[in-house]
């Protein structure tokens, strides 16, 4: 077990860590929800693949220390903040007057529910915080810390991938109860707001 960067009861327990954060309700399952339930399976694993590299990427950014300069800075920290929180209504308001049509399958644009994924993501300051301050309680000493911190974040991926993926199977179980234009306008107005309210949220938690 020595040859690896991390020991079975680090990961059990970062891995159980990870799961329970990510059952906490937030920007990516509000909106995970209303994809998969307006626009379809696939829309909503296109996104899924968008937010794992998202967060990947804040790993790994988190893993050379700049989120360590973005937490200690008040501009950096509230400009990426308030990014987050503008993007996230943006969503919410494209969720609220879309147009209801059905997509079919074939013409999901992936590009644009990945690439959406990927920038909720890459603003949340939370994830960076997450990275900086959760994280590293996790490391083991004695080992060499760059790669448990690259383990770790792995798994941690992983967790938030699989529990995104689950979130979107249960909501796009919806979608064909929605196929009916009324029905499929309450629901996404609903999760639109859901996910403004969330955005509200999102600003309020993570305010210094």
């Amino acid at each position: 077990m020595e040859a690896l960067p991390l020991s079975l009861g680090t990961v059990l327990s970062f891995t159980l860590a990870s799961f329970l954060i990510e059952l906490t309700p937030g920007p990516n399952m509000t909106y995970l929800a209303l994809v998969a339930a307006s626009d379809g399976r696939r829309a909503g694993f296109t996104t899924v693949a968008g937010v794992a590299l998202g967060l990947a990427i804040v790993g790994l950014v988190a893993a050379v220390g700049v989120a360590e300069v973005i937490q200690a800075s008040d501009l950096l920290y509230e400009g990426l903040r308030w990014s987050g929180v503008m993007f996230l209504f943006y969503l919410a308001w494209e969720g609220w007057v879309g147009s209801g049509e059905t997509v079919a399958a074939n013409e999901v644009d992936h590009r644009r529910y990945f690439r959406r994924g990927l920038i909720t993501n890459l603003l949340n300051p939370k994830a960076a915080v997450f990275y900086v301050a959760v994280l590293p309680t996790f490391i083991e000493p004695g080992r060499p810390p760059l790669p448990q911190t690259v383990a770790l974040s792995a798994i941690y991926v992983a967790v938030a991938t699989l529990v995104h993926a689950a979130i979107v199977g249960l909501a796009g179980t919806l979608e064909p109860v929605l196929n009916d234009p009324r029905r499929e306008r309450i629901a996404r107005r609903l999760l639109s707001a859901l996910l403004a309210l969330v955005a509200l949220w999102f600003a309020a938690t993570t305010a210094r």
